[in-house]
């Protein structure tokens, strides 16, 4: 597994602006979709516009530890199985999705507002993709909402 799997997706971009900018896209794309689209999945087996949002949310939760993590000199990070936190979307509705997902990203820019030189190289070992530094998270974090921010684009 590579070490971001989303590299491709941020093709050498800044992640920070990327960053900056994933929420207010989301709620755009979210507001212009109606409740049937939001909750139909993109192909069989996929997940619907409400789904990947929870996924998203979920995934900003896990990303906020993970940097923390780092920073603080902690030296494995815990991989989670999205198919697995996935079965339980049912349960969550656009706006949570939406808010959440807006409050830790926001809360996580903030962070990323004292982060050093020193700290971007900071590393700690996922176990399945190996060592990572904090940047790499980083840098994946924006590839991953360009991945998903594709899925939406032209849905609504």
């Amino acid at each position: 597994m590579s070490l971001n799997p989303y590299a491709a997706c941020l093709d050498g971009k800044d992640p920070l602006p990327v960053l900056a900018t994933t929420a207010a896209k989301l709620n755009e794309f979210a507001c212009g979709m109606t409740p049937e689209e939001l909750d139909a999945p993109r192909a069989p087996g996929k997940w619907s516009p409400r789904e990947i949002l929870a996924h998203l949310a979920d995934c900003e939760l896990a990303f906020s530890f993970r940097l923390r993590q780092v920073l603080a000199g902690e030296g494995l990070l815990q991989p989670f199985d999205q198919t697995v936190w996935g079965e339980r979307y049912s349960a969550y509705d656009v706006s949570g999705a939406l808010a959440l997902f807006g409050a830790a990203r926001a809360w996580n820019l903030k962070l990323l507002t004292t982060v050093t030189e020193a700290d971007k190289t900071r590393t700690a070992t996922h176990p399945e993709r190996g060592d990572m530094t904090f940047w790499t998270i980083v840098e994946t974090m924006a590839g991953h909402d360009i991945h998903h921010l594709r899925q939406f684009e032209g849905l609504g």
